[in-house]
């Protein structure tokens, strides 16, 4: 079977296929925008990730007479007019090489909303209209970003919980939330894209696509960690009578000195589990395996649950009290993986503190929430043209719908700055510059050259909070 790849011609929404002949007579030149307007959410930041992966894997590839036949022959026979003499223009003029400049923030970059974080503009007066044609693949890093700067939210404020309750909060944060997602989202690709870019602020995932992805794309030979864990399945398939034997198998499997082992323990009673099997029969094993057994509850209301689970623990294996006066399990962690959110991690946070628990006691596996129940509109993203050159002159263009101020779009071509005051600004830019004295964004893409191309060490250093 030939294998599905998407031809790039025609990776773009149907309607741009007309629109080379939409704009005014003697535009020679289109400059486009991305931000986020906005947000419903607590946050005021976003975490700019995902444009290396994106240009390297859509955007070094050279077009071809191939790929320009096919495009004509779908895009007409659906409907619409080609541009192709165009097309076969860029292969004639510059082999199939595309005349645009991608400037950007860099990755792992946190900017507040309502900024510019990418430029796109053409670079010959033949091809105005790419920039716009564009638009599709390249608004798709609304994803990445997204995730990433939602990873980062629930990141600040479990390491507030870890200054307030832990003894070494920075030795802690890495794993405290782990990516569950990868069999909630739509794709395969959108699991290593969506993972990647959690693995902007953690280290811990389930997501193995991901690791390939930042391999791949972000010079990371390892980029996250796993370890042991069971499922129902392996749980159930010993039936209830022989539960205790189930996770007796764990320990004798995984338990070693110094290891950590995952056990889920809610397939029939999460608290006779955790009292009478972990904290009556299996305790000495548990001891004497030098190993931390990780208990899972996945089923319930997750604060009440964690933090009955936490007392009944606390009774059973003991606790040590640190130095900011909260309790400590010995021998076992709780991790939560089901209603896990922002919100719930907040709660079941707070409800451990009130208790008198370290967070050092728990960690997080984070699914569908963390990988899937985002969109574009979760961070208002928007890709817009903001200048033209008309018949030789630069012409400032915006929209202002009176239905909706929060559409408005900014005009001019835009850079991003470090003003006076050490804040960032967008700013407007003349007709002859590349880029602000002070600029913050850098050119990434030229004329069909990738001309950064970073490690995710050095995006995880700048996105550190």
């Amino acid at each position: 079977m030939r294998s599905f790849i998407i031809n790039p011609i025609v990776d773009t929404d149907s309607y741009k296929a007309s629109h080379w002949i939409q704009y005014p007579p003697n535009t020679t030149r289109t400059f486009f925008y991305l931000e986020s307007r906005g947000t419903e959410r607590n946050w005021n930041e976003t975490v700019f990730f995902g444009l290396q992966y994106i240009l390297k894997r859509y955007f070094l590839e050279e077009i071809t007479q191939e790929m320009v036949d096919e495009a004509r022959e779908v895009i007409t026979t659906h409907g619409l007019p080609f541009n192709y003499e165009g097309w076969c223009r860029l292969i004639e003029k510059h082999h199939g090489k595309l005349p645009l400049r991608i400037r950007a923030v860099p990755e792992g970059s946190v900017i507040p909303l309502r900024n510019a974080l990418m430029t796109v503009e053409t670079t010959d007066d033949e091809f105005f209209w790419l920039a716009g044609w564009f638009e599709t693949q390249l608004m798709r890093i609304w994803y990445p970003i997204t995730v990433a700067t939602q990873s980062y939210y629930i990141k600040k404020d479990i390491y507030r919980f870890l200054q307030e309750t832990a003894d070494d909060p920075d030795a802690e944060i890495a794993f405290k939330l782990h990516d569950f997602g990868s069999r909630g989202v739509s794709s395969q690709e959108t699991a290593a894209i969506g993972g990647a870019a959690h693995l902007v602020n953690f280290q811990g995932t389930d997501t193995m696509a991901a690791l390939l992805l930042h391999r791949e794309f972000y010079h990371a030979p390892m980029a996250g960690f796993s370890i042991p864990a069971a499922e129902h399945s392996t749980m159930t398939a010993w039936g209830r009578e022989c539960e205790a034997e189930a996770y007796r198998n764990m320990l004798r499997q995984f338990a070693k000195p110094g290891s950590l082992v995952a056990v889920v323990s809610d397939s029939w009673d999460i608290f006779n589990a955790v009292e009478k099997i972990w904290g009556e029969e299996l305790r000495q094993e548990v001891i004497n395996s030098g190993a931390t057994v990780v208990i899972r509850p996945d089923s319930g209301n997750p604060v009440e649950v964690v933090a009955k689970v936490a007392s009944i623990l606390s009774e059973k294996f003991g606790y040590t009290i640190n130095s900011k006066g909260y309790k400590v399990l010995k021998y076992v962690r709780i991790i939560q993986g089901d209603g896990v959110n922002e919100q719930s991690i907040h709660d079941i946070l707070e409800r451990l503190k009130l208790e008198g628990f370290s967070a050092s006691n728990i960690a997080f596996g984070m699914g569908g929430a963390l990988l899937q129940k985002i969109n574009r509109d979760t961070l208002k993203f928007a890709y817009k043209c903001s200048a033209v050159v008309v018949n030789g002159k630069l012409r400032e263009v915006h929209k202002q719908p009176v239905t909706d101020s929060t559409k408005y779009s900014k005009s001019g071509r835009l850079d991003l700055i470090k003003n006076e005051k050490n804040e960032y600004e967008t700013v407007k830019l003349d007709f002859d510059s590349i880029q602000a004295a002070n600029s913050v964004m850098r050119t990434v893409f030229e004329n069909g050259e990738l001309l950064v191309d970073e490690s995710l060490d050095e995006i995880r250093t700048r996105a550190r909070i």
